[in-house]
């Protein structure tokens, strides 16, 4: 092996299981990913991937053991970053946070401001992913989710507990019969939700359990286009109090939160970090603006928090 790259290549694609998802993990195009491949096939004599239909990839032999190689080798290259990071004691250089869409739409992002106000030397590039990224591969520095850590290289400081209920435009709310009291069918209502068959995502399997799929009248990925659906008064859609509460053109189908689909938030990073010095200014910030903003999460308030 004379580059690194080709084992990267090799390993992103057997966890992509695809040359466009492993050329989109590298930040190459398709066609460089391609070439690399088949250059590196033909240099090394032996096929890696097996071309299966759909343009599906599936490793060899060679190709499993190539990428548990690389596996290893990036395991300890990402130990000695966050080794070399952990010491760094200034309030300069680059923070990689990532965060739903939601989230850094309604509460992070102005105490991000905040934070570069307070930090000008800190360089902060916000990932909106809704994927749970790799604290240890160091894909991000830290994380906010809905979700309590539980490896045991990771930190965290819990924030609150997201609530989510029912929404709908403020008329066609007025226009929808009583819910029953036990949310358990849901079929009387137009409801917007997630792609059919989202597995992983407490809310909407959730509304799968309580409508049929004849319920739904419009489906997105995007939780943030499910929020601008209803204020569009498509139908009915299930959202954290903190994107739904300051809507003036949306209203609460039901007066408190739904217990079942509340989830705890945190913030999180890995061990080896938290003592650098950004992600400790970054721990104290944020994690106190999202303190704030608790009343806002837990659905017990009506206003934006957190304004820098």
């Amino acid at each position: 092996m004379q580059d690194w790259n080709d084992l990267r290549l090799v390993l992103a694609l057997v966890r992509a299981g695809s040359l466009t998802g492993a050329a989109k993990a590298l930040g190459i195009n398709h066609s460089t990913a391609f070439r690399r491949l088949a250059a590196l096939e033909a240099d090394m004599g032996v096929r890696l991937f097996e071309r299966l239909p759909a343009g599906a990839y599936a490793a060899t032999a060679a190709g499993e053991r190539m990428a548990a190689s690389a596996e290893r080798i990036e395991t300890e290259a990402a130990a000695l970053d966050r080794d070399i990071l952990g010491r760094d004691q200034q309030l300069t250089g680059r923070l990689r946070v990532t965060a739903s869409e939601t989230l850094g739409f309604r509460i992070l992002t102005p105490l991000i401001g905040r934070f570069r106000c307070q930090h000008p030397g800190i360089q902060v590039e916000l990932m909106v992913d809704n994927r749970v990224l790799s604290l240890s591969r160091r894909e991000a520095d830290i994380a906010l989710r809905a979700l309590r850590p539980r490896e045991g290289d990771l930190h965290g400081r819990k924030l609150g507990t997201i609530a989510w209920t029912l929404y709908a435009r403020a008329e066609l709310a007025a226009s929808l019969p009583p819910l029953p009291a036990m949310l358990d069918n849901l079929s009387a209502l137009p409801l917007i939700g997630w792609e059919q068959g989202a597995s992983g995502v407490n809310a909407a399997e959730w509304l799968q359990a309580r409508a049929p799929d004849s319920a739904f009248v419009y489906r997105s990925s995007s939780l943030l286009n499910q929020f601008v659906a209803a204020r569009a008064g498509m139908g009915v859609a299930v959202l954290p109090c903190y994107l739904g509460d300051p809507e003036p053109d949306l209203r609460r189908l039901t007066a408190a939160p739904v217990a079942a689909l509340g989830r705890e938030l945190w913030l999180v990073t890995h061990s080896d970090l938290r003592r650098t010095a950004r992600v400790r200014a970054f721990f104290d910030l944020i994690g106190d603006g999202m303190a704030e903003a608790r009343g806002l999460l837990e659905g017990e308030s009506d206003a934006p928090s957190g304004e820098p």
